[in-house]
């Protein structure tokens, strides 16, 4: 009988590890950006380029950017992850594509929390379309959870259907579409700046990139241990 087993060693130098670091440098640009650039001619592009996409709103940019928003709103994120954990584990007979999903999009998410209270960075001085605190602009939440799940999900896809080159370039499309979608309709929309949303993208895919490492290789951290068969000899 296989036994599930846990390399502890290997979550703290495989996981633990490098989410730590990624979430220390998030913090730090944060803070670069809120205490030392913020009277920059690079913040003030930065706050150009909202301006732009301000002054080229329409009715019909409005409800399309809403929509691709809700594609990564909190709730629709949690119950997509809740739905593919279990749709996974059926799927796959194992658990390590669901831990896989979980742990980039909670990753993403605890790293967006710790960077939001420490740098407190104020949203663009534009019209905001959407309610949400004035200094959680950095980095884009949306914009990572987004990279979290939808590029995550396209990673397993293409895992399992590697041999049909037709249905990866299909996982992709979606996979990237959607968070570049999100991300400009978070400029868009005035909720954030362009390094917030670049930031974003960069957390989201360091996120899986860590996860994708420590359980979708051949020996993950976490998953079933094989059955050793020693040979009868007569």
């Amino acid at each position: 009988m296989s036994k599930t087993s846990v390399d502890f060693k290997g979550v703290a130098r495989l996981i633990l590890l490098p989410l730590a670091i990624m979430a220390v440098l998030t913090i730090s640009v944060g803070l670069l950006i809120t205490k030392v650039l913020q009277t920059t001619t690079l913040i003030a592009n930065d706050q150009g380029v909202n301006e732009q996409l301000v002054d080229g709103r329409t009715a019909f940019l409005n409800d399309i950017t809403d929509k691709m928003t809700k594609l990564s709103d909190m709730p629709t994120i949690i119950i997509a992850t809740a739905v593919l954990i279990v749709v996974f584990r059926l799927a796959f007979k194992r658990w390590n594509e669901s831990i896989f999903l979980l742990l980039a999009v909670f990753s993403q998410s605890a790293i967006f929390l710790l960077a939001t209270v420490f740098s407190q960075r104020k949203r663009p001085l534009v019209q905001h379309l959407d309610p949400a605190p004035p200094t959680s602009s950095f980095p884009s939440g949306h914009t990572s959870a987004a990279v979290g799940f939808y590029c995550a999900v396209a990673l397993v896809l293409t895992l399992h259907t590697h041999r049909y080159k037709i249905l990866n370039v299909l996982w992709w499309a979606v996979g990237l579409a959607v968070p570049l979608g999100i991300a400009y309709s978070r400029m868009y929309r005035g909720m954030h700046h362009l390094s917030d949303v670049s930031w974003g993208l960069l957390l989201g895919a360091v996120c899986i990139a860590v996860a994708a490492n420590a359980l979708l290789r051949r020996r993950p951290v976490a998953g079933e241990r094989p059955v050793v068969q020693q040979k009868v000899t007569a």
